[in-house]
């Protein structure tokens, strides 16, 4: 299990430079992230190296900030293989909230990060069909 931190942040001029200048303040590294935006306020979500000390840091800053458990799930950098996650999920009646990239720095491989309602249910499913869950 991954811990995700989302960020809620106006969505004007040098706002994620503002962000990562104070992620980058508090030594944490982003190993993951998307944004999605609206016309006044975006969600970037981001799989962090510390994301408790992470939250602090922005959260003194003004951000709100929460934290959510999210799946790992490392695949081979082969066509088909997010479409085989998909359908293993799919198969076992499991709805995908979202779903973003990331990578593990060790073996290189890449990580699908996803978010259901039932992440640990869906974690030990997932293991259960033979995927490397993270």
């Amino acid at each position: 299990m991954l811990v995700q931190l989302s960020i809620y942040a106006e969505n004007r001029r040098g706002m994620m430079e503002k962000i990562t200048g104070i992620l980058l303040k508090a030594d944490i590294n982003i190993l993951g992230s998307v944004t999605n935006d609206s016309a006044e306020f975006g969600i970037i979500r981001m799989v962090v190296s510390d994301p408790e000390t992470a939250s602090m840091a922005l959260t003194q800053e003004g951000f709100i900030c929460r934290l959510t458990d999210v799946i790992g799930v490392e695949v081979a950098d082969e066509v088909g293989n997010l479409h085989k996650l998909l359908c293993a999920l799919s198969e076992s009646n499991i709805n995908v909230n979202y779903i973003y990239l990331s990578f593990n720095r060790t073996s290189g491989k890449p990580i699908m990060v996803l978010h259901t309602d039932d992440c640990f249910e869906v974690e030990e499913c997932l293991a259960r069909k033979g995927f490397a869950v993270l």
